[in-house]
């Protein structure tokens, strides 16, 4: 690619990022709905100044691998294990009802079978970004709202995963068993290949230069990308070998410090990556799908918290928990926009589908947050009683 080109696209990406930004702050918006909006503002469908479609697709890839390897970071396997013993029934029982629910919806507007049934379970996820940022961050930790969102997502980041290695193993209409099997075979072959390799080399090159950053700092990239490749290579994605690569150092002394130093560079990259959604929605396909994109994004927002109220409140949860932790979980993910961009590159789903999930992504992202903030504590809430740091 031209080195002139790549600096321009740059420049026009995070020059209009700031300015959008400065709008959604005024408005109380999600930033990552402004870098969406400036991805379909300046790529190849409207404006057109940002139109090189390798400028998208591979700094959209390179941001969804580094978003994962962070995830992976902070879950802890002890840590893990208690909280998904208490949600993990409640967050198994709402995914299924909102892939039915979904699924029921979609075939109403007319999708085929299999399509719904995909687009469906890539919509029962919710985004742990704008979750998490919305809950006022000096009490994230110890709030019991936090603590049962936490949960919830965990659940639904491992079901995502899982997913994601089902449509690998998949082809439409024809399932490729002996490929799931050596998927199945390879992955945790992979896991316990990056704990070792993580106990007996990381750990300690970590700790006899822990006092050089930067090295630091390199290793984690380096430990992150080259898990990725081996991934690839041995026929899983470039997606889980980050996750795996994550989780594997996620108990370290030195994984704090590596997830904090990250931070720059996963906002960087969470730039472009939403940047890259909003720059590869097809507009032609708009006025095909906004109608069943508005049906499907108002029924989660709606069923949401009425099934997280009922199902927390059997768990002995005030009623008014479970309904605020559904309000915060009301939007889908950045799972949902990589589950089809897997699914589409797989041949599973349709460009038109694959549209339908961006598009109620992108819904859900706005129409979430505008409740959240103007009912709930949040660092950006509307009502000056509510924001809360």
């Amino acid at each position: 690619m031209d080195h002139n080109i790549l600096l321009f696209s740059i420049f026009l990406i995070f020059s209009g990022a700031a300015v959008l930004s400065t709008v959604a702050l005024y408005t109380r918006q999600s930033l990552l709905v402004a870098y969406m909006i400036l991805g379909i503002l300046l790529g190849p469908w409207a404006l057109k100044w940002v139109s090189d479609s390798r400028v998208n697709a591979e700094v959209g890839e390179l941001g969804i691998i580094i978003l994962l390897f962070l995830l992976g970071l902070h879950l802890k396997p002890q840590s893990l294990l208690h909280v998904l013993k208490k949600v993990s029934l409640v967050a198994l029982i709402s995914s299924v009802i909102f892939v039915g629910a979904s699924f029921a919806v979609l075939l109403l507007f007319g999708y085929a079978v299999a399509e719904s049934l995909i687009i469906a379970s890539a919509l029962i996820f919710s985004s742990t970004i704008i979750g998490l940022k919305l809950l006022p961050t000096t009490v994230l930790h110890h709030q019991h709202i936090g603590e049962l969102m936490i949960g919830v997502l965990l659940v639904q980041d491992l079901l995502a995963i899982l997913l994601l290695l089902v449509l690998q193993g998949s082809d439409l209409g024809n399932f490729d068993w002996l490929h799931m099997g050596l998927v199945l075979l390879t992955l945790p072959l992979m896991v316990v290949l990056a704990f070792l390799f993580e106990r007996f080399v990381l750990r300690k090159l970590f700790r006899k230069f822990d006092r050089i950053r930067e090295y630091m700092f390199l290793l984690a990239i380096a430990w992150c990308l080259g898990l990725s490749q081996l991934a690839e290579y041995v026929g899983l994605s470039a997606e889980i070998g980050a996750f795996i690569a994550g989780v594997s150092i996620a108990s370290s002394p030195i994984a704090f410090y590596i997830a904090e130093s990250l931070k720059p560079v996963r906002d960087f990259f969470l730039v472009l990556f939403f940047f890259s959604i909003g720059a590869r929605f097809d507009l032609s396909y708009f006025s095909a799908i906004i109608v069943p994109s508005l049906a499907v994004a108002v029924m989660l927002l709606i069923l949401k918290p009425v099934v997280f109220r009922y199902l927390f409140s059997g768990l002995g949860e005030p009623k008014k928990v479970g309904w605020e932790v559904g309000m915060r979980l009301g939007q889908a993910s950045e799972f949902s926009i990589l589950v089809a961009y897997i699914a589409i590159h797989e041949g599973l789903l349709s460009a038109q589908a694959s549209a339908l999930v961006m598009l109620v992504t992108m819904l859900t992202f706005v129409m979430s947050s505008y409740l959240v903030v103007m009912r709930y504590p949040t660092p950006v809430s509307m009502s000056d009683k509510l924001r809360r740091d």
